[in-house]
């Protein structure tokens, strides 16, 4: 990086600018004769945009219930569409965000021995009445019975299976152990107020993982483990994420933690002592302490939304359906077990909540999209001879930077100005935005490069465009 620094005009910006990307190792360039696949043009996008504030509102039907900045940006640019309350319909962008994060999931679960399963969205009556969880959940369990009397759930969670299926191996070893199974997933609550988009809807995905071990110190372990992989991956997304004690609430067991991202739009009220460490929802804690229980320090209130939750759960589920493994003497135990809970598309929004202004969406860049936006000049202008070299430009970007192939968008509505499809492309949130203006009829040829997460604007030639791109790490 540091040639180019002293290459380019804009120097100091371009410093910043890839001061975010640092750490990752540029691929080499690959000389070939660009232009070789179809390119991604905007206008062939599905993404009905409402820009205008009445047309948010005749969407959502309800005038106060837009009061939060994650809805009403993803409403806006498209992400998100209401098919009834609580349910949304999921865009072709919000698509590939969560895809994104599943895969970052999939990478921090698998990294400490996570396996993916897939289980049933409809849960059989019987086991959650042998937990005593058909009634004791209440209204928000949406129930339903089949043509021939049978009753099911629509799963918001996924103890009794997963217990049951693990009881049903009648050869379980504590060789095998800990067992560490996951899945994400769609889930179903009955939410009394759905509200904020999808923060708090009816349907939502989440990633739910449920481990079995062999003694309840081996089952701390494992606790502490996962706890550190969630650490690690809202590390990775750039969130600042606080671990608080929690209640167990419907799922029981003896110890909780929440993974909270502090926003003002949360609906937890937390209270942390920079002190000590000592973090809690308030909910945990007797009336309104305005001292640190552990040591007396003040304790600073907080709103966060909970973007993770923790449960070691014991024997709770596995006493009930006898999910056992054969013990180091050859006698059967019963395992001692842990729930994990991600809030996959809750976690999409809470970025926006976090990180986004009040008129333009901001991603992670591992999360983002579509990581570059190139906006060629407007037909009939002084800049329409530059035309041809954006579309060269695309072709030697997913040519020279490998990992960048079906991650450039160039935006073609060529009938309208550089300017206006600029402001469309920052409320979108394209890491980077790069335009072929006047500059570029230069010789040698400088687009201008928008690095939208850090705010910096520099000009480029064609060979520093590809250097700073291929520091973009995608997953």
């Amino acid at each position: 990086m540091e040639g180019l620094l002293t290459r380019c005009r804009a120097l100091p910006a371009l410093a910043t600018c890839s001061h975010q990307l640092s750490g990752y190792v540029p691929h080499r360039f690959h000389h070939r004769a660009p232009g070789r696949g179809k390119r991604l043009v905007l206008s062939r996008m599905f993404q009905p945009q409402n820009l205008r504030e009445d047309q948010v509102l005749s969407l959502e039907g309800r005038t106060g219930e837009l009061t939060c900045k994650s809805q009403r940006l993803m409403l806006q640019v498209g992400l998100i569409h209401p098919a009834s309350s609580g349910c949304y319909h999921l865009l072709p962008y919000t698509v590939r965000a969560m895809e994104k994060l599943v895969r970052v999931i999939d990478q921090e679960m698998q990294a400490i021995g996570g396996q993916k399963v897939n289980m049933p969205s409809l849960s059989p009556a019987e086991l959650w009445r042998a937990t005593s969880r058909w009634d004791s959940m209440g209204k928000e369990l949406l129930k339903l019975r089949d043509r021939h009397g049978k009753e099911y759930c629509l799963g918001p969670t996924h103890e009794e299976a997963i217990t049951a299926l693990i009881a049903s191996q009648q050869t379980l070893s504590y060789k095998q152990l800990p067992l560490l199974l996951y899945q994400v997933t769609r889930k179903f609550r009955d939410e009394p107020r759905p509200r904020f988009g999808l923060l708090r809807g009816r349907e939502f995905y989440m990633k739910d993982m449920y481990t079995f071990d062999s003694s309840p110190e081996a089952a701390q372990q494992t606790y502490s483990l996962v706890c550190d992989a969630y650490s690690s991956l809202f590390d990775r997304l750039g969130l600042q994420c606080v671990k608080v004690q929690a209640d167990v609430g419907s799922i029981g067991g003896t110890m909780s933690h929440e993974f909270q991202l502090p926003v003002d739009v949360g609906e937890d009220r937390l209270a942390v002592c920079s002190s000590c460490g000592f973090s809690a929802n308030m909910e945990t804690l007797d009336l309104s302490p305005t001292n640190c229980p552990a040591c007396q320090g003040p304790l600073t209130k907080t709103k966060g939304i909970e973007v993770g939750h923790t449960f070691y759960l014991g024997t709770k589920y596995s006493s009930i359906f006898s999910a056992q493994f054969t013990n180091v003497h050859g006698k059967p135990s019963l395992a001692e077990m842990g729930c994990y809970g991600l809030g996959v598309t809750r976690i999409l929004a809470a970025v926006i909540e976090a990180l986004a202004t009040e008129d333009c969406i901001r991603w992670p860049g591992l999360l983002a999209p579509y990581q570059v936006c190139l906006i060629s000049p407007k037909k009939g202008s002084k800049e329409e001879a530059a035309s041809e070299l954006t579309g060269h430009l695309y072709d030697h970007i997913t040519e020279a930077v490998p990992q960048l192939q079906g991650e450039v968008l160039l935006d073609d509505r060529t009938h309208l100005t550089i300017g206006y499809r600029l402001k469309d492309a920052n409320k979108f949130g394209y890491p980077f935005v790069i335009i072929a203006g006047k500059r570029a009829l230069d010789d040698p040829a400088h687009f201008e490069v928008w690095c939208q997460n850090t705010g910096e604007v520099v000009f480029l030639t064609r060979e520093g465009v590809l250097e700073l791109l291929s520091q973009v790490q995608v997953v």
